[in-house]
């Protein structure tokens, strides 16, 4: 009789967390296996991160039994956790910006001389090694900051190799990872495969869960809708254990005709340290009611050229219209007020205060509409706050709770619910899907086609191929800080990467 491939490493029983005024999970089995990948998905909301944060020692079980090699365990802390052989990889970024990419990866577990000191030495050695296991090149010294979220998420998944662990959660590994890094990552996960490596990969791109999972898991409103090895397991099938089969159209164009240009950039020029543009003299123009895509590979330009028109880049030339009249205001403030609002690539970092109430983070850009002389209208704040909470289906036990105790998704949506509280003519939009599920991209492209059909226009950045085809009127491609490319829409997809792909790659492919 053959050994079991792959044998059970950790195992979940009768989980259940409650917090006040909602039950996260609800009676949850769930069993890692080792030398596989275990995929575990769900809309958002669904439980996933919870009973992620309750394996990794962020979060203890209100009732259930965790057993690891058919012992049990407790594990009420991170150490705990460390200690049983369990890293995670958050969908949320837990990194330093200030401090070097060394220090970020050996944070907690820098080896030392004697038990004195650092060894600083080793530590920029074994980043080195890492680095280039992982395909990157980045210094050891680096500052953190200085990279982007891709490059950052890969420091965060060097971080957890570190650890050496038998367990390791990867949430939403590949959301700001472009193509060639994705590529790079599921050889990773191959060869921790072969080592035995129990893997647990959340991820809301369903394609990429069929491709390198090997078993899955299906929650939803924190109960398990389907648990199966892969083998046999198609899309339809994820979508209707996810959701009930009730998956919406969220691309339908909703036939509105488009007004006069609202918007229009000449030349916008952002220079890059060391030389060059990182933004190379952009134009482009925006009719009212119009969903123009800006597509691209990682390092393009999009979001710079996004931060440029929300006055993030002091050091950028160029003149931009709003209505045919020129945008004088060189603050952030100034340019919501002139019907501008933007919804950042980096919700953590620049779209929500973590310690504050979700009523306050989504009305925090628009408080004048509550005042009145010096007096702040609560009651009014909370109305409104309300109806946006209805409005984006955000999933709360209390609009007064902080907008950290949210799922990833629903904070995503209360970072576009705040921008949209300024009663924007312009909304800007930086993949304003990353980290969300089936379910709540349904819910913010059809906010999407509603608000232009009233006549904002839309200029959202994304790297997914399938998005910018499917929701754009008009698509502009960037690469190497310049457009490369316009079209309208039905454009090839084919035609579409040619034009996003960096006339150095095409070089060499030549």
């Amino acid at each position: 009789m053959n050994a079991e491939p792959h044998p059970v490493g950790l195992t979940i029983r009768g989980a259940v967390k409650v917090y006040p005024g909602t039950r996260a999970l609800s009676s949850v089995d769930f069993d890692i296996r080792m030398g596989a990948v275990n995929v575990l998905v769900g809309e958002n909301g669904a439980g996933k991160s919870t009973l992620m944060k309750v394996i990794a020692g962020v979060e203890t079980l209100t009732l259930g039994q965790i057993e690891i090699d058919g012992q049990p365990v407790t594990i009420r802390t991170k150490e705990d956790a460390v200690a049983n052989g369990i890293g995670i990889v958050f969908q949320e970024l837990n990194l330093f910006p200030e401090m070097t990419v060394s220090e970020n990866v050996f944070m907690g577990s820098e080896p030392t001389r004697y038990g004195v000191d650092v060894d600083t030495r080793r530590v920029a050695e074994e980043t080195r090694k890492l680095m280039k296991r992982l395909e990157q090149d980045i210094e050891p010294d680096t500052r953190l900051g200085y990279l982007r979220i891709g490059q950052q998420q890969v420091v965060e998944i060097a971080k957890a190799l570190v650890e050496n662990a038998r367990f390791l959660i990867l949430d939403e590994p590949t959301s700001a990872l472009s193509a060639s890094e994705v590529e790079v990552l599921f050889r990773i996960i191959e060869e921790l495969k072969s080592q035995g490596v129990g893997i647990v990969y959340i991820s809301h791109r369903l394609e990429e869960l069929i491709r390198v999972g090997d078993y899955i898991t299906v929650l939803r409103d924190g109960k398990v809708t389907g648990s199966r090895p892969m083998k046999g397991v198609d899309i339809p099938w994820i979508v209707e254990a996810m959701i009930g089969g009730k998956s919406k159209d969220f691309s339908k164009n909703l036939g509105h005709s488009f007004g006069a240009e609202i918007f229009r950039a000449e030349n916008i020029c952002l220079p890059k340290l060391g030389g060059g543009l990182t933004v190379d003299n952009v134009s482009l123009s925006l009719r009212a009611g119009e969903i123009l895509g800006l597509y691209g590979l990682m390092g393009a330009g999009r979001t710079e050229f996004l931060e440029c028109l929300m006055a993030q880049q002091p050091a950028s030339t160029g003149r931009f219209y709003i209505d045919g009249k020129e945008i004088r205001e060189r603050q952030v403030a100034g340019r919501i007020a002139r019907g501008i609002a933007l919804v950042p690539e980096d919700r953590k970092r620049d779209g929500l205060i973590q310690i504050m109430a979700i009523r306050e983070n989504l009305t925090l850009s628009s408080l004048a509409q509550f005042t009145r002389l010096f007096h702040l209208s609560l009651r009014q704040e909370a109305a409104r706050a309300t109806d946006f909470i209805k409005r984006l289906t955000i999933k709360v036990a209390s609009a007064e709770n902080p907008v950290s105790s949210l799922s990833g998704g629903n904070q995503q949506k209360v970072v576009i619910g705040k921008a949209l509280m300024t009663e924007p003519k312009v909304l800007l939009m930086d993949e304003p899907s990353r980290g969300i599920d089936i379910g709540a991209k349904a819910e913010i492209y059809r906010t999407m086609r509603l608000l232009a059909a009233d006549g904002i226009g839309i200029v959202f950045v994304t790297s997914d191929l399938e998005e910018v085809l499917a929701l754009s009127d008009r698509i502009i491609v960037m690469a190497d800080g310049h457009i490369t490319g316009e079209f309208g829409r039905g454009a090839p997809a084919a035609e579409v990467i040619a034009a996003a792909t960096p006339a150095k790659n095409k070089d060499k492919a030549a």
